[in-house]
């Protein structure tokens, strides 16, 4: 009985340490095509980068998903960039950096509706997320919905007082709702973060 314990237990201990070896083989590889991928990306051959982890691709992998999100986004192929950030997004549901990397083609391909959804889900897990918070207001400014983008703006500049894109944004909203004298207070208040500004002195121009 004492013999085929010692068997079963020697049996399960060398099973484990060839995993383990696996295990350790397979990061190696992975390691090396991210490496390889990396110095490719930097000579500006996203064709070889992409190939480099093609070759050693995961499905269940977010890591490689991830990136290859990302190269095929700079290589020029948006549908391809989309599926590959859209599995990272599956595999890590709460991960906001694949949502912000979603973002890129989806925005290159003029799917804004789209875009707009991302930003609402990053804001659902972060809800003072600043980067989201202020392209959507951006977004609603670029479409003339001046009452919402302000929302966002004044939502941002009570997070980071003193943000230049945030006043700046904030400032030309709440002029182009005809609020002049609050336009007027942060058009000021963007000279003392950047004196002399060029849209600040411009806002301020307008008003008077």
């Amino acid at each position: 009985m004492e013999t085929k314990i010692i068997k079963w237990i020697t049996i399960i201990c060398v099973t484990f340490i060839f995993i383990m070896q696996g295990v350790s083989q397979d990061y190696k590889s992975l390691q090396s095509a991210f490496s390889e991928s990396y110095y490719n990306e930097s000579m500006g051959d996203y064709t070889k980068s992409i190939l480099n982890l093609k070759n050693v691709y995961q499905e269940d992998s977010y890591e490689i998903n991830l990136r290859l999100g990302w190269l095929n986004y700079m290589a020029g192929f948006f549908t391809e960039s989309a599926s590959y950030y859209q599995k990272a997004m599956e595999l890590k549901p709460m991960s906001i950096e694949a949502k912000f990397g979603y973002i890129y083609p989806t925005s290159a391909s003029g799917n804004w509706e789209v875009v707009k959804k991302q930003y609402f889900d990053i804001l659902k897990i972060d809800p003072k997320n600043s980067l989201a918070t202020y392209r959507l207001g951006s977004i609603y400014y670029g479409n003339e919905d001046y009452s919402t983008a302000l929302k966002y703006f004044e939502a941002l500049v009570n997070l980071y007082p003193f943000d230049y894109d945030g006043l700046l944004m904030f400032g030309w909203t709440s002029l182009k709702l005809g609020k002049f004298r609050e336009a007027e207070v942060i058009f000021n208040k963007v000279l003392l973060n950047r004196p002399n500004d060029k849209s600040a002195l411009e806002g301020l121009k307008e008003i008077k």
